[in-house]
């Protein structure tokens, strides 16, 4: 089991920032991948941004350029920062660890931390 425990979330006009951090039970180097995922109401929850288990990182088109994933190994966090948002970033931001054998993996959620973003 990994648990998670995400912080960070909040209301923020639109054109500021914010940073999301996540804390895992675990080295990130048992982890196949960490991310962030977010859900908006009445939609289906999206990949934002990822980070695999060699550091390469991977983001959601609409955030390119805006958002960044970082992780800091030490204290088995990662992290997400948020620039320029916008109002359509308002979602619950759910922190994810993927760990375990190819095929075999599993996912693991945080609780979740609201983004809202006022226009």
């Amino acid at each position: 089991q990994v648990q998670l425990v995400e912080s960070g979330g909040g209301l923020v006009q639109a054109g500021g920032s914010l940073r999301l951090s996540c804390a895992a039970s675990g080295s990130v180097f048992s982890f196949n991948a960490m991310g962030w995922y977010r859900q908006a109401p009445g939609k289906q929850r999206e990949l934002v941004a990822r980070i695999s288990k060699s550091g390469s990182t991977n983001y959601a088109d609409s955030v390119k350029g805006r958002f960044t994933i970082s992780r800091d190994i030490a204290k088995n966090t990662v992290y997400l920062q948020m620039n320029s948002l916008k109002p359509e970033d308002t979602a619950v931001y759910y922190c994810n660890v993927n760990k375990g054998p190819y095929l075999y993996s599993s996912d693991y959620w945080g609780q979740g931390t609201q983004v809202t973003v006022s226009s």
